[in-house]
This record gives C-alpha cells, sequence and structure tokens, in this order.
C-alpha cells in the first residue's frame, strides 16, 4: 500500500511561473508515487476575510489552473476543503486538546498580529489546529512544507502524539516534512532579487494565464545593470536572475550564445529580454490556452469537484468514525 501525502492549496490568486516549477511539478511528481490528497484551502482564507463572490472565484481559478499545469483528478484526490465537512469536527477534537499558551507562541501567529492588529480572530490563533485537521483527517506519512509552515506541521505532530497519549492509543501517524532536496527549482523574479512571487509585486511574477503582451512588457522591464565591465566578470544578482530565467524557458544554446556575449563583454541587454519574452511567451502558450479551455468548462470543472470530495470523504468519514470511538462517542 503506497503511503500517503497531504497537501494545501492556498486560494491566493494565479499561478505563476515560480509556483509551477515549484509546488505544482512536485505535486505532479507526488501524484504518480504516493497516495495523494490535494485540496484547496479556502476554510484557511476566512482569517482575512474575503468578499462571498472573491472566494468562490479564487476557488474556481486554483482549481482551474492546477489541472491546466497538471494535476490528474485519476491519480491525486483533488478536492475543496470547505466540500469535506468532517475537517471541521476533527478540528473541533484537536482544539479540546490544543492550549492557548502554545498556539499564542506559534511564530506565524505573532506575525499575523503584528501585521493586522484590528482582525486577530480565533481562526488564526487556531490555525495550526485546523492544518493539522487537514493533515490527520487522511492520517499523511507526510506533508510538503514551505519555511512558513515547519512550525504547523510541527504542532500538527505534537497534536497527533498528544491525542494517542490522552486516548492510549496508537491510532494518527506522526506525520514527517517531505523533504525534495536539491530536486526544487527556485525561480527568480524580475526585479532584481529574491524569487519570483505576487507579494513582491505583480510585475516581479510571470503569470501561467498572462496575456503575450503583458509578459513582454514586464520582461522587457526586468532590472539590469550598465553591463560588464570586465572579461567573465561574476553576474551580479540581477543579471544572474535573467539567465536563470532563461534556463528555464529557453534553448541550451540560446543561454550559451548570451553567456558568451556576456562573458566577451559584448552582450546587449536589450537583445537578451527580448528573447527571454519570447521564449516564455512560448512556454506558457499551451498552458494558457488550456487554462482558457478548462475555464469555459464548468461541467467538467464541477465534476472534477464533485469526485474530489467524494474519495476524500470517503477518507475523511472513515477517520471521524474512528476518532469519535476512541474517544467515546457512541449513538443510542
Amino acid at each position: 500500500m503506497r503511503e500517503t501525502v497531504v497537501s494545501g492549496i492556498r486560494p491566493t490568486g494565479n499561478l505563476h511561473l515560480g509556483n509551477y516549477f515549484g509546488a505544482v511539478k512536485n505535486f505532479i511528481r507526488l501524484q504518480n508515487e504516493y497516495n495523494s490528497y490535494f485540496f484547496i484551502a479556502d476554510y484557511h482564507s476566512l482569517t482575512t476575510h474575503p468578499k462571498p463572490e472573491d472566494l468562490h472565484g479564487r476557488v474556481k481559478t486554483i482549481l482551474v489552473e492546477y489541472l491546466a499545469a497538471g494535476l490528474d483528478p485519476e491519480k491525486a484526490t483533488l478536492y475543496v476543503q470547505s466540500d469535506v465537512p468532517e475537517v471541521l469536527e476533527l478540528y473541533l477534537f484537536l482544539n479540546m486538546n490544543a492550549y492557548v499558551g502554545e498556539l499564542e507562541r506559534v511564530t506565524t501567529f505573532k506575525e499575523k498580529v503584528r501585521k493586522q492588529p484590528d482582525n486577530v480572530n480565533a481562526g488564526l490563533l487556531t490555525y495550526p489546529t485546523l492544518m493539522a485537521a487537514d493533515i490527520l483527517l487522511h492520517n499523511a506519512d507526510f506533508v510538503p512544507v514551505g519555511k512558513d509552515q515547519e512550525q504547523n506541521l510541527e504542532k500538527a505532530r505534537d497534536f497527533a502524539g498528544r491525542f494517542n497519549f490522552i486516548y492510549g492509543k496508537e491510532y494518527f501517524k506522526i506525520p514527517q516534512a517531505f523533504n525534495f532536496g536539491n530536486e526544487l527549482v527556485k525561480v527568480p523574479g524580475l526585479d532584481g532579487s529574491g524569487k519570483m512571487g505576487k507579494s513582491e509585486g505583480e510585475g516581479n511574477a510571470i503569470f501561467l494565464a498572462e496575456d503575450e503582451k503583458s509578459i513582454r512588457k514586464k520582461v522587457m522591464r526586468a532590472v539590469t545593470d550598465g553591463g560588464p565591465t570586465q572579461l567573465n566578470q561574476e553576474k551580479p544578482e540581477a543579471i544572474q536572475n535573467l539567465f536563470t530565467l532563461m534556463k528555464i524557458v529557453s534553448k541550451p544554446e540560446t543561454v550559451q550564445f548570451f553567456d558568451d556575449a556576456y562573458n566577451n563583454m559584448s552582450i546587449r541587454y536589450g537583445d537578451m529580454k527580448k528573447q527571454l519574452a519570447e521564449d516564455i511567451v512560448a512556454f506558457t502558450a499551451p498552458l494558457r490556452e488550456r487554462i482558457i479551455e478548462l475555464s469555459n468548462d464548468d461541467e467538467y470543472i464541477n465534476k472534477v469537484a464533485r469526485t474530489g470530495a467524494e474519495k476524500a470523504r470517503e477518507s475523511a468519514s472513515k477517520t471521524i468514525r474512528e476518532v469519535r470511538d476512541i474517544i467515546g462517542f457512541r449513538h443510542f
């Protein structure tokens, strides 16, 4: 029997190249090798109070774009968190064994308190228990997590172990972090430093659904410098970022041509950026076309969501039945 992997997807907007070469590519690998559950975490998003129309729109956008990028509902269980009500019951049970002091010490909670002092809600405080419920609902063996979620995974491990101890039964597995090691591709942004991400500004990221004109405009505005002043000199970060992007989307001979031009001081950044823009347009074109196609196929999207919920609830309902029995709930 294959080991189980569970991972959440935040409904925060359109996918960009950084997401594609990060989370999506890794999910595709996982769906082929593990019993995989991927859920769109719409309950989690309520901590920021999204408008109803925004919430549903974001969920559909993420579902469409992950499907277009390669997630296969025949291989993995892809579902919307709010379509599986069992997660809320497990969330309740876990909250009964979670303590205010430990939740207040979670780094992400303290950061949210600092950033949004006028909206410090109970959902923010108990975010780790909801995340734990998502993971433990399917008794996951592994959870792929980024740096910002490592402490929340540690809390999930704590809650699983605490439940087992309190009720005297080794029921929940202690989930492990899934480490992709050196296989992760870090896609730089267009602002000259750091990774690609929407949080750094719209101009920093290339989105999968972006039109050709916008892609070209963004790439041509990418940060550069005055050019090399010595033969074979080390590339500054902003220039290295452009070469990293080119290695991802361009042919090796194209990268070699501009690398040689940089080393012999003949490079023209305008020409390089024009070539990079065209290569990004060519790379994203089939993804953009698939996104448009799926966005107009509500029947298929609805079917994927319903089927995913049914598969997820099969696992979730089994867990809840067994957890209720362990705690001592009985029907009269």
